[in-house]
């Protein structure tokens, strides 16, 4: 039996926001625990150049959420990218969650070899639905996740390799 698209996808991205959702609960709790403002949390980025730790989390949410759009040709859900808190991005997560486990199997099952086209501000491509799962959403999806996990770890949050991997 093949693997179906959806469940190279969207069981992908659940897990994903599983793990996010418990290695920014430790970042939150071990500041709270430290004396540490959270503000010093979430405004930590990995290099001037890159955005902080709710943008991260917004784009983690976007990549996921893009996908089932583009794959399902599902009505995308609006977020405002205005979290500011630890409890603002949990909340981003739970929507985005909720989101995806909306998205019917069968709208993004048989798309493998649809035309997803992605337009960027300077530039638009065009792959097929699983180039753009495999080559484009999914580490699109892990960059951001990355990002999040190493901008806590780099401030002094005691996570590891297994938080970020989360439970099988």
């Amino acid at each position: 039996m093949a693997t179906e698209l959806y469940d190279l996808t969207i069981p992908v991205f659940l897990r994903g926001f599983a793990s996010m959702a418990a290695f920014l609960e430790k970042g939150r709790a071990w500041a709270e625990e430290q004396g540490i403002a959270p503000d010093t949390l979430l405004e930590g980025r990995i290099h001037a150049d890159m955005h902080p730790l709710p943008a991260q989390v917004q784009r983690a949410s976007d990549a996921a959420k893009l996908c089932a759009v583009r794959l399902g040709q599902v009505e995308n859900v609006a977020m405002e990218d205005n979290e500011a808190s630890f409890a603002d991005l949990q909340a981003r997560i739970a929507r985005t969650v909720e989101f995806l486990k909306n998205v019917p199997a069968g709208a993004i099952n048989g798309r493998e070899n649809a035309e997803i086209e992605i337009k960027l501000p300077n530039r638009s491509f065009t792959m097929s639905g699983l180039a753009y799962a495999q080559g484009f959403a999914i580490p699109n999806f892990y960059f951001h996740m990355t990002t999040s996990y190493a901008i806590l770890r780099m401030q002094g949050v005691p996570v590891g390799k297994m938080d970020f991997l989360g439970r099988a």
